[in-house]
């Protein structure tokens, strides 16, 4: 394609995305906005569910057709099951599956140039067929050289090639989603809420890392150091003689899909289990190393059957694919710690407290009426997992939502930066343990967890008291010599204090005082004056004339005090 072809088909791909968003948000505005304030709030409610689906099934297409972040916008989509409609999160499932492939001719063109060298010399053997197909790139099984396996240990390898041009395409999604987000700015109750344009810088820095397998190799490494030595957990390594920012050649470790109950149970794999520990490894990434593997996926995620460890545990968890992580600043880890606790407590001001510190709710919240829909909620579904709330009367969840509904829309909610993956980490993560198994409740997983952390904070907190009483202690035993010293130094006669500052205070104030009072005596004698004027106009005049002489005081009064 010649680059006037191509700068034709970008500014076609831009135009794209932009049409499809103002139409979707003209429906938007029509339907929940405009009909209610005409009193047709009963047809937006009865047509929500079947415009939703449309949408979905217009944006799937969308997103298969243009591929890109398209995709990834669309996963994103598809696990927040937390605040999206089931009609576009099931329609958006497994939208990653649906991906094209790139023809080997392209790949092959690509990984060439990047390796500089033909791939009959840089491998023993390369797979055509690609072995996944992901909307950035797509990965290959190979074979390493008889030199490089000696060197590297490894033999059987996996090498994921760029899609060709794919940064020219991420450059033109990322305009176009800048530009969505601008227009969201100017709709109020997304911009008093989100910050739409900070969210796509977020996800704009994520996405470039993605594409730069360099970074996704250090990321690797540095996942393999934080559980090195666990026997829950294994990464793929990396060989980096074999690696450039846009091919990635790591160690074949593919298994059983953690989805694949069927194969899981065939292996003897208790999929229950699977779904308790790959909880307990989340939890570690997000409260322990603060580094989160953020596309835990299915197809990320093996579980690789040996033979029982001493834990009577009969696999392990391996990831891949570490393009996608995210970082846990320490002031959002003791927020998400704080708010683990109180979820674990059921404790509705410890949940307010972790909420302001986290970010999600500003300070200026009324927070009393918040802690109320808190207990109500804790006292009626607390406790309750996803299994069990799909049988709750529909009409309680209705009840709970007229008497909160309307407190909940009024919060000064917002979404801080640093969350947008981790939200996505733990929307996956959630869905994955329901999948597996069907009777999963998070608020097991998370109790124990939550003890472990009351306790190490309980500790914590010993060490600070200890600390600060012998910081007291020793402050009080100099105490006495420092009294001494200073009586010593009043009565020699020693001592002296600098008033200067205080006093040129004082001065101001005192000229501010006279101001203020002039200000007054002006508004007094213009009011009185204005009112003489019908009855005894010369003496009306003259108190609206002479009031310039305190008005002159009170604006210009201060400024040889300057």
């Amino acid at each position: 394609m010649t680059d006037a072809a191509a700068q034709g088909a970008h500014r076609a791909r831009y135009r794209r995305i932009l049409s499809f968003a103002a139409r979707e948000f003209f429906k938007i505005w029509w339907f929940e906005l405009v009909l209610p304030r005409l009193g047709l709030s009963s047809v937006a409610e009865r047509t929500r569910a079947p415009r939703m689906q449309r949408f979905a099934k217009r944006f799937h297409g969308l997103a298969v057709e243009l591929g890109g972040l398209m995709i990834k916008v669309g996963q994103f989509m598809s696990s927040r099951l937390d605040v999206l409609p089931p009609e576009i999160t099931k329609e958006l499932e497994g939208l990653q599956d649906e991906v094209p492939a790139v023809p080997f001719s392209g790949i092959r063109a690509a990984a060439e140039a990047e390796l500089g060298r033909p791939l009959e010399q840089a491998f023993a053997w390369f797979d055509e067929n690609p072995v996944a197909a992901a909307s950035l790139g797509q990965a290959h099984r190979a074979r390493l050289s008889a030199q490089d396996a000696a060197d590297t240990g490894l033999g059987d390898v996996v090498v994921k090639v760029q899609r060709p041009g794919i940064d020219e395409i991420v450059a033109v999604d990322l305009a176009a989603l800048r530009r969505v987000a601008r227009w969201l700015t100017r709709v109020r109750l997304v911009a008093d809420r989100v910050d739409a344009p900070g969210l796509v810088e977020e996800f704009a820095q994520t996405s470039l890392e993605e594409i730069d397998y360099l970074h996704e190799a250090a990321s690797a490494e540095r996942f393999r150091e934080n559980f090195a030595g666990d026997a829950r957990v294994s990464a793929p390594e990396i060989v980096w003689e074999r690696s450039t920012r846009r091919v990635l050649t790591l160690s074949d470790v593919t298994a059983i899909k953690i989805n694949d109950t069927d194969a899981l149970r065939a292996a003897g794999i208790d999929p229950t289990e699977v779904a308790e520990v790959f909880a307990e490894v989340m939890f570690d990434q997000v409260f322990t190393h603060s580094f989160v593997h953020a596309d835990p996926h299915p197809g990320n995620i093996f579980v690789t059957p040996e033979p029982a460890s001493t834990t009577g545990r009969n696999f392990r968890l391996t990831f891949i694919d570490f393009g996608m992580m995210a970082e846990v600043p320490a002031n959002l880890r003791d927020g998400l710690r704080t708010l683990l606790i109180a979820v674990a407590g059921r404790d509705s001001r410890g949940l307010v407290t972790a909420a302001q510190e986290i970010g999600v709710l500003l300070p200026s919240a009324d927070t009393a009426e918040l802690e109320r829909a808190l207990r109500a909620l804790f006292a009626r579904f607390g406790g309750m997992g996803f299994a069990e709330l799909s049988t709750v009367d529909p009409r309680e969840f209705k009840d709970f939502a007229d008497e909160f509904g309307d407190m909940v829309r009024s919060l000064p909610l917002q979404l801080p930066e640093n969350m947008l993956l981790l939200i996505r980490a733990v929307s996956l993560t959630s869905g994955m343990c329901s999948s597996l198994d069907p009777t999963f409740n998070v608020w097991d997983a998370a109790e124990p967890y939550a003890g472990r952390l009351l306790r190490d904070e309980s500790g914590n907190l010993m060490q600070d008291m200890a600390q600060q009483a012998m910081e007291t202690a020793a402050v009080t035993y100099r105490l006495p010599k420092r009294i001494d010293a200073i009586i010593t130094r009043v009565d020699d006669g020693n001592v002296t204090f600098d008033t200067s500052a205080l006093e040129r205070r004082l001065d101001r104030l005192e000229g501010i005082a006279r101001r203020i009072g002039s200000g007054v005596l002006f508004a007094a004698m213009l009011v009185g004056g204005a009112l003489l004027v019908a009855t005894l106009p010369p003496l009306g005049i003259t108190l609206i004339c002479v009031s310039a002489l305190p008005l002159l005081h009170s604006v210009f009064g201060g400024r040889r005090q300057r």
